[in-house]
């Protein structure tokens, strides 16, 4: 049965209107249809969250947190599980082992960021006025838009709303055309748990609308502050004049902050990764070989962390090499499909440019099945003093790792920063001093020391550093405003006491 997805605006569900298909992208059948949301049904979302923000603003820190400790309950429940890994398995034609992580992993960080209400404190300063008082407050700024991708549909739904809630704003989320239904589950959640209508609202639309529809959004007078977590994946020109969300990442990224700053709106951007891992002499090979392996593979390779590029010391890199291409060889006829047939096409054709340019290909056979590409391994043919921009393989988002071969460490930190990403990275060596010193010197928001590139912490805020990895944090601080109250003590001669 296909599954219809409303829009949730306020307290309506909204199910009439035009709509639009989702298309599985392994089957190509149609598994659901959505409302297609229309400028009117923008504005009202926008509308809704306005008006529930003059009363969910001044709600306690405790009627928050006992918000997200429900839904932290519910979301556990073996009806929330089924209801996502069927949405994501249908609409994204993911495998179970990504949707399943990600819902493992939704509990805690709802806990976590319920926590974070305790950090909504101001201070309390002498004025430099005589007798005076000097407050500084962190207040909610107002309405938020949430721009989320389909590749992770419930982890990063919960990313855009999590924090702008838990600090009093209300949040207006625009789905991907990808994923609807699994969008809308975050909303069925937090319902559920208590949220009060209209500090979430939901909508969505076709690709063929989505440039409308965001810049409708955006040039809302209401709405304050914009998030974009966007997944990089294939992308043409008429992609781009549509702000389709199902790829694209530094394009797409870029265009919504020409929109945001032409009504001075600021934004958070989470776009794409290109993440090294450097891989040194004296590395557990077995270890790093399974965590490279599975950080590119994930999800098809459809994760901004993935482990795409491999810096590797020359005294282990054989080693090192068979090591990563006999556990790719282990996952051939087990990888899901890419998201389209292009996505899967510009990968193929990536791979047979590098091999083109001189590229050894490791593992592969250059071809896709529909949308499926089975892992690929490529060696690139540049060293350590060398900087690969002429290789599209080596600069842009693409699937499974490729490998450089590198003498000294110097140049390992060389090539792990001739890149416009600035993500994440992983350092692997036995020697925690050496870990140290290189992972100070790798220019990336989230490093991790013998470790997954696509582990992250819940407790704090990998972000990008600017480029192409995008810019802002996800924390209390971005999503409130600090605002300054001077009390004034009594004075006899206010005037005198300003023009002395």
């Amino acid at each position: 049965m296909v599954h219809f997805t409303p829009l949730f605006i306020g307290e309506e569900q909204k199910f009439s209107g035009p709509t639009y298909d989702v298309i599985n992208p392994a089957s190509g059948l149609v598994v659901g249809q959505s409302v297609n949301a229309t400028a009117e049904d923008c504005k009202a979302a926008v509308d809704a969250a306005a008006t529930a923000f003059e009363t969910w603003q001044h709600s306690t820190v405790a009627e928050r947190r006992a918000i997200f400790l429900k839904a932290a309950e519910l979301v556990e429940t073996d009806k929330y599980k089924n209801m996502i890994l069927q949405a994501s398995q249908e609409e994204t034609a993911t495998l179970d082992a990504w949707p399943a992580l990600v819902w493992g992993v939704a509990s805690n960080t709802l806990r976590q960021v319920a926590d974070l209400s305790g950090g909504l404190k101001g201070r309390i300063l002498p004025s430099i006025t005589p007798g005076g008082k000097l407050e500084i407050l962190r207040k909610p700024i107002g309405v938020i838009l949430s721009i989320a991708p389909w590749n992770a549909p419930l982890g990063l739904t919960l990313r855009g709303v999590m924090i702008p809630i838990v600090c009093g704003n209300t949040v207006v989320i625009k789905s991907s055309e990808r994923s609807p239904r699994s969008q809308a589950i975050v909303f069925e959640l937090f319902r559920e748990a208590g949220l009060p209508s209209g500090v979430l609202n939901v909508v969505s639309c076709s690709s063929e609308d989505a440039a409308a529809r965001t810049e409708e959004l955006i040039s809302h007078t209401a709405l304050r502050k914009i998030t974009v977590c966007i997944t990089p994946w294939h992308i043409s020109r008429k992609d781009l004049m549509l702000f389709d969300q199902f790829t694209g990442s530094e394009e797409i990224g870029r265009i919504i902050a020409k929109v945001a700053a032409n009504y001075l709106k600021p934004c958070i951007l989470e776009l794409g990764g290109k993440a090294p891992v450097i891989v040194l002499d004296d590395a557990a090979v077995t270890a790093a070989a399974e965590s490279i392996a599975i950080s590119a593979l994930l999800n098809a390779g459809q994760i901004c962390m993935s482990a795409e590029r491999v810096i590797v010391q020359a005294g282990v890199a054989p080693v090192l090499i068979n090591a990563v291409r006999a556990v790719c060889q282990s996952f051939v006829g087990k990888v899901g499909p890419l998201i389209n047939e292009a996505s899967a096409e510009r990968i193929v054709q990536l791979v047979k440019d590098a091999v083109n340019s001189g590229a050894e290909l490791l593992l592969g056979d250059l071809t896709r099945e529909r949308a499926t590409v089975q892992p690929h391994l490529v060696k690139l043919p540049f060293k350590g003093s060398e900087t690969g921009k002429d290789i599209g393989i080596w600069e842009k988002e693409s699937f499974g790792p490729v490998f450089v071969v590198v003498d000294t460490i110097d140049e390992a930190i060389q090539l792990a920063n001739t890149s416009n990403y600035s993500l994440t990275a992983a350092v692997w060596t036995n020697d925690l001093y050496v870990a140290k010193d290189v992972s100070e010197r790798v220019r990336a928001g989230f490093i991790n020391v013998n470790g997954a590139t696509v582990h992250s912490e819940l407790t704090v805020d990998g972000h990008g550093l600017g480029g192409a990895s995008g810019y802002g944090r996800f924390d209390v601080n971005a999503f409130t405003d600090s605002r300054i109250v001077v009390t004034h003590g009594e004075l006899e001669n206010t005037t005198t006491l300003v023009f002395r």
